[in-house]
């Protein structure tokens, strides 16, 4: 059902959407852990084994793991409904935590923490795309669509606040293990929680003819894309974490990582929610463009600073540039992937952020460990002019086509076409 904009889009209006706020609280509740997953995984591992290098990758291996699964649970949410994806994902996710926890704890060798790790990523629960695809039901046709896009980055990113602070809070001052627990716990008990909420979730597509027609959202070009500049966002997520710990740890302040990651993630927060009270003129193609030029711009410096000040300072400004590139690429997913598939696209968005910090927390933590202090922060200027090359050269990409079949276009998209 379309929501009808009669002035110009904001989140007063996007909150009074029907039905929104029976899904928006439990799937706040339930993307919560995943803020807490990567740090808790680095800072157990790391106390267990003393390395930022072995840290680094037992946490590469979970968003590795997450990255490749990811787009296959929005596969089988988009054909088969979220609930029958969320609660064997919740239940195995939880179990798994648990096991590498444990492992972590009793000094298992490092294949043995891997081995662990494959499950606990591949069955990380996807809410945060799956609360998209709710909003692009709710939201079919409407302005609204990029405010909804804005105000769950801002979701997202208030749970990089909180979730990197309570994770190093727990570790540090609790028990080393105390943040990994804690994130599988509030796992299940907010995944079960989101999957209770049946009334909202977007309805399975029965057609098989639009099936065959949209297999995958892999493809879309415009999403494959996308997925390298989510790859370029996911080096500066990864990057930052370890050496940010690093940085910390070496001047004798463990307890400040949380909070730099913190004010990093604010930086972001803040920067989204102007995003979305924005009414955009520009189109969104160039806005992406542009942003993700800054967000490069900016992650280049991060290497040259060496004072808690100037890492906070970078630290927002990088924050702040990420969101707009991030609320740009999921508002595109509503022009170019078709409504079947939507979950899907959004996974692989997920997903290659998850690759990028992976990768970068693996080579961010190789870097600490063989060269100076603060060598981990060259990953994110790295990724994202990688990044940004490949946006400047394949931006007409992102421009959706038009189709001359209507079943192409997917179940309940916004422009229908004549059938030929």
């Amino acid at each position: 059902m379309a929501s009808t904009v009669t002035a110009r889009p904001g989140y007063g209006q996007l909150l009074r959407t029907r039905g929104a706020w029976t899904f928006l609280l439990p799937g706040f509740a339930a993307r919560q852990p995943f803020a807490m997953l990567t740090i808790s995984i680095v800072l157990l591992v790391q106390h267990t084994t003393g390395s930022y290098g072995a840290a680094g990758a037992a946490a590469a291996v979970t968003g590795v793991s997450m990255a490749l699964f990811a787009p296959y649970s929005g596969r089988l949410a988009d054909r088969h409904g979220q609930r029958a994806v969320l609660i064997p994902g919740v239940l195995v996710h939880t179990a798994s935590g648990l096991t590498l926890t444990a492992l972590a704890l009793s000094h298992a060798p490092l294949w043995a923490l891997f081995a662990a790790a494959v499950p606990t990523g591949a069955s990380v629960p996807q809410v945060g795309p799956m609360v998209r695809a709710r909003w692009g039901v709710k939201l079919q046709g409407s302005p609204l669509m990029t405010t909804a896009a804005a105000f769950e980055s801002v979701t997202d990113e208030l749970t990089f606040v909180f979730g990197p602070l309570l994770a190093t809070a727990l570790c540090t001052t609790v028990d080393p293990a105390a943040g990994l627990l804690t994130e599988s716990a509030l796992t299940l008990l907010g995944g079960l929680l989101f999957a209770a909420q049946k009334s909202t979730q977007p309805l399975v597509t029965l057609d098989r003819h639009a099936r065959v027609e949209h297999g995958s959202a892999l493809r879309v070009p415009g999403v494959r894309v996308l997925i390298v500049a989510f790859l370029g966002i996911g080096s500066v997520f990864g990057g930052m974490q370890v050496s940010l710990a690093a940085f910390t740890e070496s001047i004798g302040e463990p307890g400040l990582n949380g909070v730099l990651y913190g004010v990093f993630a604010a930086g972001n927060m803040l920067s989204g929610i102007v995003c979305g009270a924005v009414a955009w003129k520009v189109a969104p193609q160039q806005r992406l463009v542009v942003g993700y030029g800054a967000l490069a711009l900016v992650a280049s410096g991060l290497w040259a600073a060496h004072s808690v000040l100037a890492l906070a300072g970078l630290g927002l400004l990088v924050g702040m540039c990420i969101a707009p590139a991030l609320i740009t690429g999921y508002t595109l997913v509503e022009s170019l992937v078709p409504a079947g598939a939507r979950t899907e696209a959004f996974t692989w968005l997920t997903g290659a952020v998850a690759l990028g910090q992976a990768a970068a927390v693996t080579a961010a933590g190789q870097l600490e460990d063989r060269f100076w202090n603060g060598a981990g922060f060259l990953v994110p200027m790295v990724g994202t002019l990688l990044a940004l090359a490949t946006l400047l050269a394949l931006r007409s990409r992102l421009t959706s086509r038009p189709r001359t079949r209507t079943v192409a276009r997917g179940v309940g998209h916004r422009v229908p076409v004549a059938v030929d």
